[in-house]
């Protein structure tokens, strides 16, 4: 299990925990953040035994955005991960989810700020979680700078377009209980539990077959913007095989003998 001085690893059972662990600086992206996350999502990609990600931050804040001297590798111990972003120069989009799908389902737990590149990573997410105090927003537009993470792609195909554009051209910060409202997170919990709640739900997944977990997740975003016709046509090549595995012939004796599957992912 891998990890970085600002990026922090562990397992909780069948879920990857992966930690911004910049607390002092608001978890500000960091050369040795990206290198931890993108290692994160390629271990759990990797193991068969991971079956969810949730994704957070350490302290009261889950990201505040880029810290470009930090990027830069300066005065954070950095240099030392230089040589990662010269053999991959792609490296750091792929970290922050712009680049870069996992397979297995990733559970954002927002607390505090998740602004700039903190809300950029979350439109990578596939469900969010977050405290009543969270604070939401693009910022780069306030400063004469570009969402360039992937917003003005993505937030638009998430939340609707009003809301997105209003999000995007006045930089404001959106509240959490503003966020839940326009869609762009599905929950929201008391300060301090957002963790827990994530955790709660990656169980629910966990306990679901995982190549029909997998195969769903993709359908979904292989489909997204094809036409009804063309996704259906996909959905069916794509979920059709799941039928004839032995996780679907588990769960279906499981159902029968009243007990709970015991899934092997085969």
């Amino acid at each position: 299990m891998g990890g970085t001085e600002h990026l922090d690893i562990q397992r909780e059972g069948a879920t990857l925990v992966l930690t911004l662990n910049r607390p002092e600086a608001k978890n500000a992206l960091s050369l040795p953040m990206l290198v931890g996350l993108y290692d994160g999502w390629v271990e759990a990609d990797a193991d068969d035994s991971i079956r969810s990600v949730v994704f957070t931050g350490a302290g009261d804040s889950f990201c505040a955005g880029m810290d470009l001297k930090a990027l830069a590798g300066k005065d954070t111990g950095g240099e030392r991960y230089r040589d990662r972003l010269t053999a991959d120069p792609d490296l750091h989009w792929k970290a922050m989810l712009r680049h870069y799908r996992p397979r297995k389902p990733v559970i954002a737990a927002v607390e505090g700020y998740c602004v700039a590149g903190g809300t950029e990573m979350l439109q990578g997410t596939d469900i969010r979680v977050a405290g009543e105090s969270a604070t939401f927003g693009l910022f780069e537009v306030k400063r004469g700078l570009f969402p360039i993470g992937g917003s003005t792609v993505r937030l638009q195909r998430q939340i609707p377009r009003t809301h997105a554009l209003e999000m995007l051209l006045t930089g404001r910060p959106y509240t959490a209980r503003e966020a839940v409202g326009i869609g762009l997170i599905g929950h929201v919990v008391p300060d301090g539990t957002a963790r827990a709640k994530a955790l709660e739900i990656a169980e629910l997944v966990n306990a679901c077959g995982p190549l029909a977990v997998e195969a769903i997740k993709a359908s979904v975003y292989e489909t997204a913007e094809m036409t009804e016709a063309d996704g259906l046509a996909a959905e069916l090549k794509r979920g059709w095989p799941i039928f004839d595995t032995a996780d679907a012939k588990e769960g279906a004796r499981a159902f029968t003998e009243k007990r709970p599957p015991a899934y092997k992912r085969a």
